[in-house]
């Protein structure tokens, strides 16, 4: 792999509850700075985020229902609707995780489906995140199926606000259901090149991080930063 293929793989991140607009800005700056696919952010500032990316390549993510995902359909499908009317190219939503542990796979899969056919009729990417753990490896087994029959385009590990963010176990077992149908996003606790590459080999497609550039730094042999994120 070269830097461009890593950066194109980061999905750069500031989904902490005190961004300011500076924040954003910076965080869009960096972005295509280093030419990362993508900004992950909260709805509100898409917008903002849209317009300083516009033209540049970098795609602008929305995340829905983040980070705790227990908000109606009809919620989750509002907000999908508002952040792509502001400019979001991809959007990340949050199961409804509750739902699963009921084992309510009819519900799960209409919240899904109705996230996944919003995308598909804007032409935005959908990414349905799963938060691993607080799931057992049969729940998780179980939403990469339903994921399977429903298509979106990625399913992803991890808020990065859990208890825990992605194991290179939780991707493996992810990909063995989806297969290529399906790519994967490995998401939290990613913060070295290290990390980065164990969730690449084993099958994520996708990084979401907000220590990206120290991840492109170490690839490229510079001096890092001390880092402090939590994502």
């Amino acid at each position: 792999m070269d830097v461009k293929q890593i950066s194109q793989m980061i999905d750069h991140t500031q989904l902490k509850a005190f961004a300011e607009k500076k924040d954003f800005e910076k965080l869009c700056s960096e972005a295509k700075e280093y030419g990362f696919k993508m900004v992950a952010i909260n709805p509100y500032p898409t917008k903002l985020c849209s317009e300083l990316l516009k033209g540049t390549g970098v795609n602008v993510g929305a995340a829905i229902a983040f980070p705790l995902g227990q908000t109606t359909i009809e919620d989750k499908l509002n907000e999908t609707l508002q952040a792509i009317k502001n400019g979001a190219d991809e959007i990340d939503y949050v199961i409804n995780i509750g739902k699963l542990k009921e084992k309510d796979y009819d519900y799960m899969e209409l919240e899904m489906k109705g996230i996944v056919e919003i995308c598909r009729k804007n032409n935005v990417i959908s990414k349905v995140i799963f938060e691993n753990c607080y799931l057992t490896k049969d729940e998780i087994t179980k939403m990469s199926e339903i994921a399977f029959k429903v298509e979106p385009d990625f399913i992803k590990t991890s808020t990065g606000f859990g208890t825990g963010g992605a194991l290179v176990e939780d991707v493996k077992l992810m990909k063995s259901v989806v297969k290529d149908k399906i790519k994967v996003k490995a998401a939290g606790g990613i913060r070295d090149l290290k990390t980065f590459m164990e969730m690449v080999e084993a099958g994520a497609e996708r990084i979401g991080t907000s220590s990206g550039i120290s991840i492109i730094k170490e690839f490229k042999g510079e001096k890092i930063e001390s880092i402090k994120e939590n994502y």
